[in-house]
């Protein structure tokens, strides 16, 4: 039987039946990997020695009654994740050298929990940019189509899942990064609730692993199925125990229900500063059939939704903010021009006072989404505009377009959405809604309350068969 393509789930029961064994497991992933990856490229630093010896051990410890949540279970890890032993380099040629001396406490909680870490995936530079390329290591593409991106920044880690490279893998958001290559590639992403997840050692390379609490970034589960999603968010959820951990205990909440005919739904495909394209419109349309079929509540508008101009806007300006505060830029003084473009520019020379009002809308606008998730349990809206998009390695990442329908927008404009569930921190969940008439994967994404991360999870569980779930590339 081949194992590549099951769910972490599925080989946790094998495992535990006797039906397989994780040192097999193993050698049938980096088979695939040797096989397969020279054109994807996803799997930028590979870790097949000690893999093998992980798996034998994990085997050992099976035979001596132990069972942990991924005992045996092949996985992978987004490059930016430090592990000690390997490169991490963020795709940076300045760090190709640097190789940290402990692991990231994800890892570590990977590693305690048994799964088997076979290597690190590919990331754009500095994780900056939607595609996943970079001096190093190359460009990993489409697993559907190799003349797009898989999407980035944790594009390598959705291009193996879609590969059958590893059953499940972790990545980062903050600008989308678990979601938009889980939508690219046809895979499921979670992205917590911001502060859910401790995020030490995520860390650029010339930087100390220090528990920081950053703002707006997380880091999160990658899988093939809503179920794994949950299985792997049980292991990194958790504050870290150097700060925080230290007198504080993770209880998450259950989900609201139980049930698809129990939710409320406010289902959104339209944004005043993009259009959404027909492939994206009709991705949501079919989830929103499904939720109707399912005998869910759903409504396409709302007063209590927080002007999404306004969010947009706050959350570019937070964004580009924190990206850019250790270099020294050139003010933008046009105050005429209200485009993204401009609000980035703007972005760039925020003083600590200019960050301090946006942070203090933002928390207008969280107190908006807490009314609104009183009248509904989740809301379905795009991640971006379009499917995955052919690369595009222009150096100047501000004169980049996407195409829309035949009309070209500026390239980060379509983060919007994105930005939509980063700014106020809240939980999203990307899950696969189809093909585009291309055959490219679509994906959604269910945005929930506020440290309420199983109810989008659950209801991206009950979604998963009425929508047809991963398929495996052909």
């Amino acid at each position: 039987m081949e194992w590549s393509f099951q769910t972490a789930e599925e080989l946790v029961a094998a495992l535990r039946a006797g039906a397989v064994t994780s040192v097999e497991l193993t050698d049938e992933a980096i088979a695939r990997i040797e096989r397969d990856d020279e054109v994807i490229n996803a799997i930028c630093v590979p870790d097949f020695d000690r893999a093998r010896a992980a798996a034998r051990g994990a085997d050992q410890a099976r035979a001596r009654g132990e069972d942990r949540p991924l005992l045996g279970v092949p996985v992978t890890v987004k490059e930016s994740y430090d592990i000690a032993g390997l490169p991490t380099t963020w795709g940076m040629p300045a760090h190709r050298d640097y190789v940290p001396a402990e692991d990231a406490v994800q890892v570590s909680r990977l590693k305690a929990a048994g799964a088997v870490v076979l290597g690190k995936t590919n990331v754009p530079l500095g994780l900056q940019d939607i595609q996943s390329f970079n001096e190093i290591y190359g460009t990993t593409t489409n697993p559907w189509d190799r003349g797009r991106t898989p999407g980035g920044s944790s594009g390598g880690s959705a291009a193996a899942l879609a590969s059958g490279f590893g059953a499940l893998s972790i990545g980062s958001d903050i600008g989308g990064s678990l979601r938009t290559p889980a939508h690219f590639c046809g895979v499921y992403a979670h992205k917590p609730t911001l502060g859910l997840a401790a995020n030490r050692g995520m860390v650029p390379p010339s930087e100390p692993a220090l528990p920081v609490d950053l703002d707006l970034a997380v880091v999160g589960p990658m899988a093939r199925s809503a179920r794994d999603l949950a299985l792997l968010l049980d292991v990194m959820a958790g504050p870290d125990p150097l700060t925080l951990g230290v007198a504080h205990r993770l209880a998450l909440p259950p989900a609201r229900h139980e049930r698809l005919h129990d939710f409320r739904v406010l289902v959104l495909d339209e944004h005043p500063l993009i259009p959404t394209g027909p492939a994206v419109r009709a991705g949501v349309d079919r989830v929103a059939a499904a939720l109707v079929d399912g005998g869910a509540h759903v409504e396409r508008h709302s007063p209590l939704l927080p002007d999404l101009t306004e969010a947009a806007t706050l959350y570019m300006q937070l964004l580009i903010s924190g990206s850019v505060a250790r270099f020294p830029v050139a003010a933008y003084e046009s105050a005429d021009d209200r485009s993204l473009d401009a609000v980035r520019l703007r972005a760039m020379g925020f003083s600590h006072r200019d960050w301090l009002e946006a942070n203090n809308r933002r928390e207008v606008h969280r107190h908006g989404w807490r009314q609104l998730f009183a009248e509904f349990d989740a809301v379905v809206c795009p991640i971006t505009p379009t499917p995955a998009f052919p690369h595009d390695h222009h150096p100047q990442p501000l004169e980049r377009r996407i195409d829309i329908d035949g009309v070209e927008y500026p390239y980060f404009d379509q983060l919007v959405w994105a930005g939509l569930a980063t700014m106020p921190g809240l939980p999203a969940t990307a899950v696969p809604a189809g093909r585009s008439p291309e055959g490219l994967p679509v994906g959604v994404q269910l945005v929930g309350p506020m440290f309420e991360d199983r109810t989008p999870l659950r209801l991206a569980e009950l979604l998963e068969p009425k929508t047809g779930g991963f398929r495996a590339p052909k």
